[in-house]
């Protein structure tokens, strides 16, 4: 089955900007609803075993989400090189992209994975873990590490078939993988008949299944029933090709995505000085946090292939008015969750604990950090977006730039004098600080572009 022909191979390149970007968002939203819900769920169903195994369970955030930013990375340089190809009609391209990026992301994952398994310890030692808290994190990482080359695997086949403009499939995917994780989650944790309580390394087992079936439908789909990937192997000068293409785009992209981690692990290491309780606090914050900003990760999702596609085909105002509808409705939106959150921030802290000191700091993360959401919200959708504008390295320097000029140390500087306050307090000053830059960098990539288009016609 030629790529052109099939059915998922959307054109986005005509039509309303407004009803292409719903189209493409609402199936992304639903799916990822779902998902970061039955994660969230993880949570609680972990908090269940005690303060000490929340703790544990949120120092491995930032690792876990290290191999995620990897698979994204490559999914974001797939989505824009096969996006591009079918703005410009090259549909033999874009399916050489496809197998391509399966071979590449695969292999990454591997060499990541095992890096961070001959590290493992001195990864959390280094992020303030304790001793007795090792045991657990242990415990947890032995089983996700292996099974997180799978969900590279799968954000990457995903990200092909959001190339194509395809969201609904990758969402009823990470829908049904978050609803088989959150079955098998209470039965592997605590026991259930013959099969023993597994403790917080159930929750690892629960998810690796989850994986596998997603894993295994993605593959058929892929390979089979759309042959959007070949089942032969690519030659020598495809997978340069289309691999150099790819990378080009999937290495930045994958850089940028791992700041958030990154940072997330120094945020950890900082929440560490103020004690187990903090930690704890920041951790189920993180949790929370993927569901604040739904919206903002679906339509970073949705908007890439929207503005690739239009890029291929040189419809430069499409991109503008794309770029700014996502932007204004993100900054009305986070302001209505920031006031929901805010107004149940007692009860949705007292549902992940009964430790008063963790209470009190879940609360002061939701009073504070969502505060920022709709700032980062535009700092998200410009890295996308420059990724789909094929500019991947202007969005790792803005990545590197909030992380490491803006949010982190701010929120460091804001620790030293005011405590948990401060930190969450800087976190968000740095957001204002980079959404601004962000959002001039876009507009500037942008003319560029439309400048060279102008020379060269």
């Amino acid at each position: 089955m030629a790529l052109k022909h099939n059915n998922n191979a959307e054109n986005l390149v005509d039509g309303s900007i407004q009803k292409s970007l719903i189209r493409m968002t609402m199936p992304m939203i639903i799916g990822m609803f779902m998902l970061f819900t039955f994660q969230l769920a993880d949570t609680w169903f972990i908090s269940f075993l005690g303060t000490e195994s929340l703790t544990a369970i949120s120092f491995t955030f930032p690792v876990t989400f290290t191999i995620m930013s990897l698979a994204i990375g490559m999914g974001i340089g797939a989505s824009a090189v096969v996006a591009l190809a079918l703005g410009g009609a090259q549909f033999d391209r874009a399916r050489e992209a496809a197998t391509v990026i399966n071979y590449i992301s695969f292999s990454f994952a591997c060499v990541v994975v095992l890096i961070c398994w001959f590290f493992m310890d001195d990864i959390f030692t280094l992020m303030g873990a304790r001793e007795e808290l090792l045991v657990q994190i242990r415990q947890y990482m032995v089983v996700w590490f292996p099974g997180s080359v799978l969900v590279v695997c799968i954000m990457t086949g995903n990200s092909i078939l959001r190339g194509c403009g395809d969201t609904k499939t990758p969402s009823i995917l990470m829908a049904a993988a978050g609803l088989i994780n959150v079955v098998l989650d209470p039965i592997l944790i605590f026991g259930l008949g013959p099969i023993p309580a597994l403790g917080i390394q159930g929750a690892a087992w629960a998810t690796v299944c989850a994986w596998s079936a997603g894993f295994c439908y993605l593959f058929y789909l892929l390979v089979y029933k759309l042959e959007l990937v070949s089942r032969s192997l690519p030659s020598r000068a495809t997978l340069r090709s289309s691999g150099l293409d790819m990378l080009r785009i999937g290495i930045p992209a994958a850089g940028a995505n791992m700041m958030t981690p990154l940072a997330a692990g120094i945020m950890t290491a900082i929440a560490a000085g103020f004690g187990d309780t903090a930690v704890a606090a920041f951790g189920v914050g993180a949790r929370i946090e993927p569901i604040a900003t739904l919206i903002v990760l679906a339509m970073s999702s949705a908007l890439p292939p929207l503005i690739s596609q239009n890029y291929g085909a040189g419809h430069f105002e499409r991109i503008e008015e794309a770029y700014r509808i996502a932007i204004r409705f993100i900054l009305a939106w986070q302001l209505a969750v920031y006031l929901v959150l805010a107004i149940g921030a007692g009860i949705i802290a007292t549902i992940f604990s009964d430790d008063p000191q963790v209470i009190a700091g879940i609360k002061l993360f939701i009073w504070i950090m969502p505060v920022g959401y709709g700032l980062q919200g535009i700092i998200i959708l410009t890295n996308s977006s420059l990724n789909a504008l094929h500019h991947p390295l202007k969005a790792l320097y803005l990545s590197i730039m909030r992380f490491f000029v803006f949010y982190v140390p701010l929120a460091y500087v804001g620790s030293l004098y005011f405590g948990l306050f401060g930190l969450f307090a800087g976190a968000v000053c740095g957001n204002f600080l980079m959404a601004m830059i962000s959002w001039r960098t876009f507009n500037r990539a942008l003319s560029g572009e439309q400048q060279l288009k102008e020379k060269t016609a």
